[in-house]
């Protein structure tokens, strides 16, 4: 029977890969040739939120399909790119281009002389991203009812796990087992107290009339080709790197806030003056989903120290900080996957202005 589509894309983060999925993939493969699962959160940090690798992600959905549809289904991953939506939506589409020339290279085509479509869950409130690609026609499925991967991650971490034993019936059985075997490992033990320090951090505005707005601030220090990041002494993000930053007092400006947490986490040789003088940008960073903490607000800063002669600047862990270091820029460029929240996100909107 002719297909519809030559191709259809599906974005997701699969966190975990559940029914709901499988039911979207296998109504796109009565419509297409071919499926191209693009996913999401692909170099983040594990958390409570992320808690498993691209590999780990394919993995599971390779387990789940079964082996008639496996050449059928490609999976790559793609970054997050928070606060640049048009990055995102090229990386999204170079992808598709590279998986399609692939496949097609001994046919001589260019990903243009195929029909394309995105398939995406009808009516869900996740789906905004689909107005972003227009130049490919829509696939709408229902979806499953009952089926939240936030549900089913707060079960996974939930302690005594009996939580987690009521999940069979929302995953594929290859997916209930995988993760059976996730729950007996190092990362899991990791992860699930982190999970139960958010829930006590959590916990403790519970009694608020509303839920709280955190305002934080982070520096973006640059001094000649070297970003200065600092290692997370405490949860959450124990181990992760990060900008020096940190929540602003009741009774401080939030430029104060920024050259007080600077100097509290890396003990920067530098005087507060001339920090304060080298501020060449700012910019506020307010994705909803950036801190798992709550709705947490950052003021970003970017400073850039002048070269004095005398090399980098002296620096050592301090506060909530276990060590501090000077990163290479191109260093720092691949280090993703060891950046705290939406930090790595920060620096490169910064990197683009300079």
């Amino acid at each position: 029977m002719t297909k519809r589509f030559d191709y259809l894309v599906f974005i997701g983060r699969f966190q975990p890969v559940h029914n709901g999925h499988l039911k979207l993939i296998h109504a796109a493969l009565e419509h297409a040739d071919k499926l191209i699962v693009i996913c999401g959160s692909a170099r983040q940090a594990v958390s409570p939120r992320n808690p498993f690798t691209l590999a780990e992600r394919e993995s599971m959905l390779r387990a789940a399909l079964p082996a008639d549809l496996q050449h059928r289904v490609f999976m790559l991953g793609c970054s997050d790119r928070m606060y640049n939506d048009q990055q995102w939506v090229t990386e999204i589409q170079s992808q598709v281009d590279k998986v399609i020339a692939v496949d097609t290279a001994s046919l001589g085509h260019r990903a243009a002389e195929f029909s394309i479509g995105i398939v995406g869950s009808r009516g869900s409130r996740n789906a905004w991203y689909l107005e972003l690609f227009p130049q490919w026609q829509r696939l709408e499925v229902d979806d499953e009812p009952g089926i939240d991967a936030q549900c089913v991650r707060d079960a996974l971490f939930d302690a005594g796990g009996s939580r987690f034993d009521s999940c069979v019936a929302k995953l594929p059985p290859a997916v209930f087992d995988w993760l059976q075997v996730f729950r007996g490992g190092e990362v899991h033990a990791r992860l699930a107290a982190e999970y139960r320090y958010l829930q006590d951090f959590r916990r403790s505005w519970a009694v608020a009339p509303y839920p709280p707005t955190f305002v934080t601030v982070d520096a973006v220090v640059i001094h000649s080709g070297h970003i200065l990041l600092v290692r997370r002494r405490g949860m959450p993000g124990k181990g992760l790197w990060a900008l020096p930053g940190g929540f602003i007092e009741q009774d401080e400006p939030i430029r104060d806030a920024v050259i007080r947490e600077l100097k509290e986490e890396t003990r920067l040789k530098v005087p507060a003056p001339v920090l304060a003088g080298s501020i060449r940008a700012s910019r506020v960073f307010d994705h909803p989903q950036r801190s798992l903490r709550g709705r947490t607000i950052t003021h970003g800063f970017l400073i850039e120290l002048t070269p004095t002669g005398e090399g980098l600047p002296k620096v050592r862990g301090g506060d909530d900080a276990d060590r501090a270091q000077w990163v290479p820029l191109f260093e720092f460029n691949r280090m993703e996957t060891e950046l705290f929240e939406d930090h790595f996100y920060i620096v490169n909107w910064f990197l683009g202005q300079i």
